[in-house]
């Protein structure tokens, strides 16, 4: 037996490369990644679902016992992967809200794939539970949460609005028995996850009210007053509130202090959905457009958007931090012996994860070697820009825009002198990507085919805006010109 265990573990050995080996498959995999940052700019952000065949050759090398040229490997992930879809580390990357990935940050998550440290709980590694909840505390003092507040480093949006809204819902006491009494109130902009959170956590049958909007695609809080009076005259319970502190579609923030007050008038949990927006607190123009974000019950946001770390990365904050260990604490046997004897909370006991990645080191490091100046910066250029944007916008012809952008997103369409106003955009936007000098994504609002412009790519910058522009206008020109969209004069 000692012969066969000694055999395998020669075989096994292919998988802990020795120093020389180290270097070897580094230096390749850095040297790819230098051609990559230096060549950004040129590489094309066609959509992925425009490419069918995308990725096609990954599927044709199999997983098999022998291993293949490493230079092999990384042509097929330069072709497959890199050099298709969208490229979303560009400057010219302007669709959905954009990633980050940022350099420094790369090499936290290199760093903490090496070392493997678990980030768990306080027992298995205090000092990586002490980064993360150090990182946590920044984050609640800025947002202007007590010190009692909870939170966690979540994989990202999604899950962090789960998280809250199990919170939430145990809060409140829901069970099935009166869950179809419940009332939630979301904006028609509240980001689809929500929707997807409320399913997961077993609120499906709760009674979900869409709150119309105002003019500026915030939620309405005259409806929302009378629809919360409407509900409890029928005898229902109103007991959760979602606002929005930048939506996908239009940026909008909605008007927190009034929900804030609004949620604690008639006792319900009010949660703030800032995965967009929340890092923009950090500037002064943030906090003054997310005034009473502080007096919200959670508050989740996104560093993978405005700290520009790379995807993979989310922040759930709660008020009342026995609301999330309730939800989320447990106890078994075969961990008896990680009880944290430390005024540290771990974080498994606030969250659905029990084994997570140290995740704290991506956001750590960048904070501490470069600090927040040039992070706040980036926030006011990005906002500075789209009001550039925004302004040159209005001298193109033939353009309606959407309301002033609150953030960083800016609703448009053009609207021909003769046939179909939303096939026109259509074919503008489809112009646009087959150049892909640059990517605009699209939405739908109130029935219209609308396109717009996300600024919030750490690459993008006055030229990024002003190459957008000159291609804006040039497949603007190009549609009109066809014959179905030639005014008749």
């Amino acid at each position: 037996m000692r012969d066969k265990i000694k055999a395998y573990e020669e075989q096994a050995k292919a998988i802990e490369p020795d120093a020389r080996q180290r270097r070897t498959l580094r230096d390749a995999i850095v040297n790819y990644t230098e051609q990559f940052l230096e060549n950004i700019h040129d590489l094309e952000k066609i959509p992925a679902f425009r490419v069918n065949d995308t990725g096609i050759d990954l599927t044709k090398q199999p997983i098999a016992d022998e291993p293949i040229d490493l230079e092999k490997a990384i042509g097929l992930v330069a072709k497959n992967v890199d050099n298709e879809g969208l490229n979303p580390a560009s400057g010219g990357h302007f669709g959905y809200i954009p990633g980050g990935g940022i350099y420094s940050s790369s090499l936290g998550d290199y760093w903490a794939d090496i070392t493997n440290r678990y980030a768990g709980v306080f027992f298995a590694n205090s000092g990586a539970v002490r980064m993360e909840n150090h990182l946590i505390n920044w984050m609640k003092e800025f947002i202007g949460y007590p010190q009692s507040a909870l939170g966690n480093l979540a994989s990202g949006g999604s899950i962090a609005n789960l998280t809250a809204i199990v919170a939430a819902r145990d809060a409140a006491g829901i069970r099935a028995e009166n869950i179809s009494k419940q009332v939630i109130y979301l904006s028609k902009q509240a980001h689809h996850c929500i929707n997807k959170a409320i399913n997961i956590a077993g609120l499906r049958e709760c009674q979900v009210r869409h709150i119309s909007l105002d003019d500026r695609f915030r939620m309405d809080m005259e409806a929302l007053k009378i629809a919360i009076e409407a509900d409890l005259a029928a005898g229902l319970n109103p007991w959760l509130l979602v606002g929005s502190a930048g939506t996908t579609d239009t940026g909008a923030v909605d008007p927190l202090d009034i929900m804030a007050d609004i949620a604690r008038q008639h006792g319900l949990w009010l949660h703030v959905d800032a995965a967009y927006g929340g890092f923009f607190m950090l500037t002064e123009y943030g906090k003054k457009q997310f005034r009473g974000i502080e007096k919200s019950d959670s508050v989740v946001m996104d560093p993978h958007k405005g700290l520009f770390l790379p995807y993979g990365i989310g922040v759930v904050i709660v008020r009342d931090g026995s609301a999330l260990r309730n939800s989320f604490a447990y106890e078994a046997s075969y961990m008896q012996d990680t009880v944290n004897l430390a005024d540290e909370v771990s974080p498994a006991d606030v969250s659905p994860e029990l084994t997570k990645p140290f995740r704290g080191l991506r956001m750590w490091l960048p904070l501490m070697i470069h600090g927040l100046k040039p992070f706040r910066a980036a926030l006011d250029e990005k906002l500075l820009l789209t009001r550039y944007l925004y302004q040159q916008l209005r001298q193109i012809p033939r353009i309606v825009l959407g309301p002033e952008p609150e953030l960083t997103v800016i609703t448009f369409r053009f609207v021909p002198d003769d046939g179909d106003a939303c096939q026109f955009n259509r074919e503008v936007a489809g112009k646009i990507h087959e150049d892909g000098r640059v990517f605009l994504s699209t939405t739908t609002i109130d029935g219209i085919y609308t396109l717009r412009f996300a600024i919030l790519a750490f690459r993008a910058h006055l030229e990024s805006i002003d190459l957008a522009l000159s291609i804006l206008k040039e497949k603007y020109e190009e549609v009109a010109g066809q014959a179905e969209f030639q005014g008749r004069h």
